[in-house]
């Protein structure tokens, strides 16, 4: 048999093969006419390359440059107060007890933020993105366990919810997945753990600065306590102050610091290594480990919720990796943060081994004597610095959840044009502030506050851990002994790691969980207020006869110019439409229903952000148009989002009347059926552009009222292989009937006289027979924070001078 007669065969079976799958899920029409088209193009984005995807070498070295002054400082100034935290009592029984805990922290730097971290979890970043809520994301767009009710099934089929993985391990994979999508409570598990994992990296937030600089000011303690917390919480101040220069403009300033910093522990490190005992270099054999427990036991044991403090940070480079790149990371840290951290530690070590009992000061002590207060100006610097990793990230993780829905609605600052990743959030700087100055006032040394910082970096490392393992399983389809591999021996590790810091709880261990259990609360309100109001809205969505009747209706006043009502509901017209009209019976000349979309991924392209359908009938000028963001995408101002969107309205009234003018379209459909339609132009594989027209057919409905509102959908039909030219404005290029150049004039002239933007206040308050909890949540609590956050107008960047509003209520 020739290879062509067998390349034939092949082709023929797997024509089978697919139409036996199409005959037996039994696709008919009917089930197809309960797709929303628009909201299943609302789904259709292209995947966005990594904004590292495109970076070269001396960009790359640029930004690994910037890291290390903005994710390092943490990390970096573990070795003030790791040894004296490990030693709580002050003393050191047996010299070989500072070997078992120098062979402690090099394995635990080298598994943790080396193995783990460089080499495994930067690679789970959702298009360059890190952090618990990138994560989550990435699980979300792969399976439906997203608690988000625009997540509609229809998603999952899209091209850009797939992801180019490997096949192998395909069938377990899918099965998992299946298990994920079925289970309400792992979809509940999942999303409480990606809120509690975010909550402890702002606490992070919190702690990071107050023991940093704490340990750092340290240096003047014979001035007194009094005077240390004085001039820490002043450099507290100084430090939230200046974040909001940005990203950017403060990695460029702390890098260099970071750098002298990283050389002077280095260097200081080899200085006491050759001078005072070069032997605790055995420290690298495991089994002074093993000894060091045998020896002391439980003291071993609660001694770890010391030396877990020498990985603190460590999160900050996947939380922050948004603001850099996975490439830059992984060079910063494996030539410069790695070796320097080894020295360090293992200098004090040397000097230990000479004299025990300076260990409650080891780092400044250990400083030979004309390097003393150059070091402590540099050591002070340093921890400033150490905190600017934990804020980038808390407004990092902030900014991600608030595009989800899992947020108060705050202020979001992009601070720099090259770096999206880059942002500021006022509100929750000046929070963090304020935490930090109050928490440095009530536990004043480091020691204590050590004991709550420990529980904080623990818990989300293990979090981290089985998320990461999730992905593996369903998304990297990675093979069972590496997915076991990487589980048991990290979740070991941080397990055992956890339960010696949780055994400090009530010496201050409280206050990350206290912390975290009130962010948690106010995400969780949020988002679930968020899903039962959107869930109402699709409940009351508008019927199209409703729409019929509003046309025909003689009362009805048009209004000059545009206007733009805004929504969350993507598959309808909200229920406030009708409100708006028995409260102002008139509507603008063109209306357009905007619904904001977030996407799971991290930027939509400007050219698929905006989708429109228009609403029967035609000559009433109505639209519905779906903008669709990513989580790292910035609302822009009004008058550039107005420019934008009329902009893609005239191309989309362009696409219509094409479409309706094609003969091949016209020859395959009877014109008395086609509705609407829109178009979307996509690039084949050969690079060349093709479009694909979706268009919709009129559902047969018994006549419906807004007392009684129906679903208003649509069937969709797809045709593909109309060929354009290579320029992107092939069909605009095309020749318009006089018809449309009409339209697209009077939808100019319409934006010339001016855009309204009409917002729904709607109260959102629980049923009468709800329960007493779910009254509490919704009526008190959900109300309380969204008085007290910015409201939409200011969240979108809405005008006040431009806004009509009109009240409502829902009962959920």
């Amino acid at each position: 048999m020739t290879e062509t007669n067998q390349m034939e065969l092949a082709e023929e079976a797997k024509t089978t093969e697919v139409e036996i799958k199409l005959k037996d899920r039994k696709l008919s029409w009917a089930k197809l006419r309960r797709v929303d088209s628009l909201n299943l193009e609302a789904g259709r984005v292209s995947m966005p390359r990594s904004h590292t995807s495109k970076i070269n070498w001396k960009r790359t070295l640029s930004l690994a440059f910037q890291s290390v002054g903005v994710v390092y400082g943490d990390i970096g100034t573990s070795p003030l107060y790791v040894y004296a935290s490990t030693f709580t009592d002050g003393t050191i029984h047996e010299n070989e007890d500072i070997l078992g805990v120098l062979s402690l922290i090099i394995y635990t730097i080298v598994l943790v933020p080396m193995i783990k971290y460089v080499f495994i979890v930067l690679r789970a970043n959702d298009h360059g993105d890190g952090g618990t809520f990138a994560l989550y994301s990435l699980l979300c767009r792969y399976a439906k366990v997203s608690l988000i009710p625009n997540d509609q099934p229809e998603d999952s089929q899209l091209s850009n919810y797939k992801l180019d993985t490997p096949s192998s391990q395909l069938r377990r994979a899918q099965e998992i997945k299946e298990k994920m999508e079925s289970s309400k409570t792992i979809k509940i598990v999942l999303f409480l753990v990606t809120i509690l994992g975010t909550s402890m990296v702002i606490g992070d937030g919190v702690l990071t600065p107050c023991i940093s600089v704490l340990s750092a000011v340290s240096g003047i303690k014979s001035l007194g306590e009094d005077t240390v917390v004085g001039v820490s919480i002043a450099i507290l101040i100084v430090l939230f102050t200046l974040q909001r220069l940005g990203t950017d403009k403060v990695g460029y300033a702390f890098a260099p610091v970071i750098f002298l910093w990283f050389s002077f522990i280095g260097g200081i490190g080899l200085f006491n290594l050759f001078k005072y005992d070069l032997g605790v270099l055995r420290a690298f054999n495991p089994k002074y480990i093993i000894d060091y427990f045998k020896r002391n036991g439980k003291q071993g044991w609660i001694s770890l919720g010391g030396v877990v403090l020498c990985i603190t940070g460590t999160e900050a480079m996947f939380a922050d990796l948004g603001h850099f790149s996975v490439r830059a990371i992984q060079i910063s840290f494996s030539s410069v943060v790695f070796p320097a951290l080894l020295a360090a530690y293992a200098g004090q070590a040397a000097y230990l081994s000479k004299f025990p009992n300076d260990v409650s000061d080891t780092f400044y002590k250990s400083v030979p004597d004309p390097l003393y207060w150059p070091m402590f100006v540099v050591a002070v610097a340093a921890a400033i610095i150490a905190s600017q990793a934990m804020i980038s990230g808390a407004f990092s993780i902030v900014a991600q959840s608030l595009s989800l829905n899992c947020f108060p609605r705050v202020k979001i600052v992009h601070t720099s044009a090259k770096y999206e990743g880059q942002v500021y959030i006022p509100e929750i700087n000046y929070m963090l502030m304020v935490a930090c100055v109050i928490v440095t006032l009530a536990f004043r040394t480091t020691e204590k506050i050590g004991h709550a910082y420990g529980i904080a970096v623990v818990a989300v490392m293990v979090m981290t851990t089985c998320m990461v393992t999730l992905i593996m399983l369903v998304i990297w389809k990675a093979r069972v002994l590496s997915v076991t591999l990487f589980f048991f021996v990290f979740g070991t590790i941080e397990v055992v790691y956890l339960s010696a810091v949780l055994y400090k709880f009530k010496q201050g261990g409280y206050l990350p969980l206290a912390l975290s259990f009130f962010l948690m609360v106010a995400m969780g309100t949020w988002h679930y207020v968020h899903r039962e109001r959107y869930l109402y809205e699709l409940k009351n969505k508008v019927s199209s006869e409703y729409i019929r009747q509003l046309a025909a209706n003689a009362n009805m006043n048009q209004l000059p110019g545009i206007g733009l009502l805004y929504s969350e509901l993507v598959q309808g017209i909200p229920p406030i439409f009708p409100h708006f009209i028995s409260n102002i019976p008139s509507t603008h000349s063109v209306l357009v229903f905007v619904s904001i979309k977030s996407i799971p991924i991290s930027k939509v392209a400007i050219e698929e952000r905006f989708l429109f359908r228009q609403i029967e009938p035609q000559e009433y000028r109505m639209f519905r148009c779906v903008v669709r963001y990513g989580y790292k995408d910035a609302i822009v101002e009004s008058h550039e989002f107005e420019r934008q969107l009329v902009e893609h309205l005239k191309e989309f009234i362009r696409h219509e009347y094409f479409i309706h003018e094609a003969g091949n379209i016209e020859s395959t459909f009877e014109p008395e059926n086609i509705q609407h339609s829109t178009l979307l132009v996509e690039k084949d594989g050969k690079g060349r552009r093709s479009t694909t027209v979706h268009v919709e057919e009129p559902l047969q409905q018994p006549n419906q009222s807004f007392s009684a509102p129906g679903v208003s959908s649509g069937s969709i039909r797809s045709i593909s292989g109309i060929n354009l030219s290579n320029s992107s404005a092939g069909i605009a290029s095309a020749q318009v009937s006089k018809g449309a150049e009409d339209e697209i004039e009077f939808v100019q002239k319409a934006m010339e006289k001016g855009v309204v933007y009409l917002l729904g206040e709607t109260e959102v308050v629980a049923e009468p027979k709800s329960s007493w909890f779910k009254r509490l949540v919704v009526n008190h609590v959900y109300s309380f924070l969204r008085k007290n956050f910015r409201t939409g107008e200011k969240f979108l960047a809405i005008p006040r001078t431009r806004i009509l509003r009109v009240g409502m209520t829902y009962e959920i």
